[in-house]
């Protein structure tokens, strides 16, 4: 008998953790309506200091806690952290550390210029998201990245973790939002990600480190892509059907849901799960 499908949510934003964006309302509403669907559902985002905790009821989960990563030759706590949404009947961890997390904001400052440190914070994440995954044990048929601070996980997922079998067959989806930043991360972007199984080669598009390049990096490395706001950069849109990956258009309303869910089913069918 097949097994159920899985499905990693790797979001940037999820509501009621954050105020309701298009992209915080998909991270929420997207899992529960997945997981109706029928298949198993993991969420992950990063614990921005704006999250009361106390309000939302989270916890650190002490057995998945305490692991050092390194980015740029210095160690970062990851501390991992759980609440539950009741009305959905689903878990959301969160993906904490006091340096890059503590902040009272999310990307960006009360002036609105992002943070300088927002490169390191993107690879803290994506790798706190598949470490954590390991640890688990929750082998994820398809894993949906939601937002530019994501799209790293599947760079590190096809080179870091390629030979992990937890991940054997996983099959990524990226979704493409209008979450632009305008100026370049950090110059040395590249240079810190570079990490077991990565290789200079692999980040050759992050020598300039914009939105347009992190973007091509994601959809280059996916095995679909969904347009996931009316409108993404153009530059961007041209770039996904040029790749000739699967592709799904924007879809306004609930309807995303039902079709999001056969486009799962879509690029798993050479893998021989069930939806």
């Amino acid at each position: 008998m097949k097994k159920k499908a899985r499905v990693l949510f790797v979001s940037q934003e999820v509501t009621p953790y954050l105020q309701e964006t298009p992209m915080s309302i998909i991270g929420r509403k997207l899992p529960q309506g997945i997981q109706e669907r029928g298949k198993e559902i993991r969420t992950f985002m990063p614990k921005y200091g704006i999250i009361n905790e106390r309000r939302n009821q989270l916890h650190e989960v002490i057995r998945l806690s305490g692991m050092n990563l390194i980015i740029d030759d210095t160690d970062h706590q990851l501390i991992i952290k759980v609440a539950s949404i009741q009305a959905a009947r689903m878990q959301v961890y969160f993906i904490d550390n006091q340096e890059y997390f503590e902040r009272k904001y999310t990307l960006t400052d009360k002036k609105g210029e992002h943070f300088a440190d927002n490169d390191e914070r993107s690879i803290f994440f994506c790798r706190g998201v598949i470490e954590t995954v390991s640890k688990l044990g929750w082998s994820p048929d398809v894993v949906h990245l939601h937002g530019w601070m994501t799209a790293l996980t599947a760079l590190y997922l096809k080179k870091s973790f390629k030979d992990n079998p937890l991940f054997a067959d996983t099959k990524i989806v990226y979704s493409v939002y209008d979450d632009e930043f305008t100026k370049p991360l950090h110059k040395d972007f590249s240079k810190k990600i570079i990490y077991d199984g990565v290789e200079k080669s692999d980040v050759e598009q992050l020598k300039t480190p914009t939105f347009v390049n992190l973007s091509k990096l994601a959809i280059d490395l996916a095995d679909g892509v969904i347009k996931a706001s009316p409108k993404i950069n153009p530059d961007v849109e041209k770039y996904i059907k040029k790749s000739g990956k699967p592709m799904l258009d924007y879809i306004g309303g609930d309807e995303y849901i039902a079709a999001y869910s056969e486009f799962y089913d879509d690029v798993l069918e050479e893998v021989g799960v069930m939806a």
